[in-house]
């Protein structure tokens, strides 16, 4: 399954088959290295929150968990957002930007690799975020990012959703030698784009939204 450039699709992190968000997306390429997206600044969005309006990061992780939850709209209010999802990798990079829009930072989001779907009206991808990240600056120097919070959710296999702490490093180690080596798409590649200004920014979810988590084989 390819998405045709310039189609809009929905980027969504989901959680034990929940939403944790959805991201409208639009497409800019689709080959055999992956999948590369742009996110707008102002898009509409949904975060999952517990029914009083917290987010995962406003209490310990194991009430988060047993607490009822549910998507609720917001905008992305960052700078836009380029997404490069590698066919077939565990991870995905986002090209960072400040508020002049230019590049400053390399993230490496370290999450089971994506699942397509299409259902025609409406399409995207469905991922499992494995929480822990590279930072990697553009003179590539890096750190990891978001090591106690994957620690602390480890304690409670019951609630987590990231079964192997090993395989989630061994993916990172490999992601940091091509950083190291300065190697695709660490190589500058992209840290020049622009996105095409007629394109609309997307002030609505679609219907079909919330369909169902795409099963993983």
């Amino acid at each position: 399954m390819t998405f045709a450039p310039g189609r809009e699709i929905l980027h969504r992190n989901t959680h034990h088959g929940r939403i944790a968000f959805v991201h409208p997306v639009r497409v800019i390429s689709d080959d055999d290295r992956g999948l590369l997206v742009w996110l707008a600044r102002g898009a509409v969005i949904a975060v999952e929150k517990t029914l009083d309006g917290r987010g995962a990061r406003d209490l310990p992780f194991d009430e988060w968990a047993a607490a009822p939850k549910a998507p609720v709209r917001s905008t992305w209010q960052g700078p836009g957002l380029l997404r490069f999802f590698p066919s077939g990798a565990d991870h995905s990079v986002w090209f960072f930007r400040d508020d002049q829009d230019n590049f400053n930072t390399y993230y490496v989001n370290l999450e089971e690799s994506a699942v397509r779907w299409d259902d025609g009206p409406v399409a995207g991808l469905d991922v499992i975020d494995q929480d822990l990240d590279i930072v990697v600056a553009p003179d590539l120097t890096w750190e990891w990012k978001d090591e106690d919070e994957f620690a602390d959710r480890l304690r409670f296999p019951e609630h987590y959703w990231v079964p192997d702490e090993a395989a989630v490093r061994a993916e990172g180690a490999r992601v940091i030698k091509k950083i190291e080596a300065a190697e695709f798409p660490f190589d500058q590649t992209w840290t020049d784009f622009q996105p095409d200004p007629a394109w609309p920014t997307p002030t609505e979810l679609p219907p079909g939204w919330d369909r169902p988590v795409v099963a993983r084989q």
